[in-house]
């Protein structure tokens, strides 16, 4: 019989915005009740580093609340930000299964709850649960066609600007389902979104102030509005 704890995260799995396909939504009663014994919950507050890349895995971080920024960084010094992972995704998969060190570096972007499973529970978890082993190898595969997507955006875009309409536009899409898709919320700093494009953080506010003096975009505090979707379009090649 699952305790009032394992009762209270299928009601949460029921009730929160978590998309169905993340590997730990939705899960049969006997999955949640053995991941709950061999869970970990601990809040962090922003700007805490879940892992580093290089470190050897510990175990696997499922992001239950707030944003996490994924980074690898070059021997000098340069930061390329890959993902911002979001409440249901799974931190340190791919190394976990692997056994070989973190491929990336995992620092909170907001106050975060995390339920922490160390590797060798989170092996034993997957060989005990196949319903769960197979979506573990359907969220890897996932991972492997994001980076695909990734390196083409970053390796054939032809221009900076390219590269930022291309981020402006996605992150509208994620936002589809709201009354107001072309309007959304800035919370990475400049720095950051360069990061992200790979080009610096001089190069993504001369680029802001641009599309703004075209009116592809306009900017209000950190509200930014897509006013002409179509110029932003033209900006991307096909």
């Amino acid at each position: 019989m699952l305790s009032p704890y394992g009762l209270e995260i299928i009601e949460s799995c029921l009730t929160c915005k978590l998309r169905a396909d993340k590997i730990f939504c939705n899960l049969p009663p006997q999955s949640v009740q053995a991941l709950e014994a061999i869970k970990y919950t601990t809040a962090y507050p922003k700007g805490a580093v879940l892992f580093v890349e290089g470190q050897a895995p510990r175990g696997v971080f499922i992001l239950c609340r707030g944003r996490v920024k994924l980074s690898i960084c070059s021997s000098d010094g340069k930061t390329l930000i890959l993902k911002i992972a979001e409440a249901g995704e799974v931190l340190g998969l791919s190394a976990s299964v692997s056994g070989k060190p973190y491929e990336l570096t995992a620092e909170t972007l907001d106050p975060c709850q995390v339920n922490f499973v160390k590797r060798e529970d989170f092996l034993r978890f997957l060989r005990e649960h196949n319903d769960v082993c197979l979506r573990v190898a359907e969220q890897l595969s996932e991972k492997y066609n994001t980076a695909c997507h990734e390196i083409r955006s970053l390796g054939l875009s032809h221009s900076a600007a390219e590269k930022l309409a291309k981020l402006l536009l996605e992150w509208s899409m994620k936002n589809g389902g709201a009354r107001q898709p072309d309007r959304m919320k800035l919370t990475l700093t400049h720095e950051e979104i360069a990061q992200m494009i790979g080009t610096s953080r001089e190069t993504v506010t001369r680029l802001f102030a641009d599309f703004k003096k075209r009116q592809l975009i306009q900017l209000k505090g950190s509200t930014l509005v897509i006013r002409n979707r179509a110029g932003l379009e033209n900006l991307v090649s096909p």
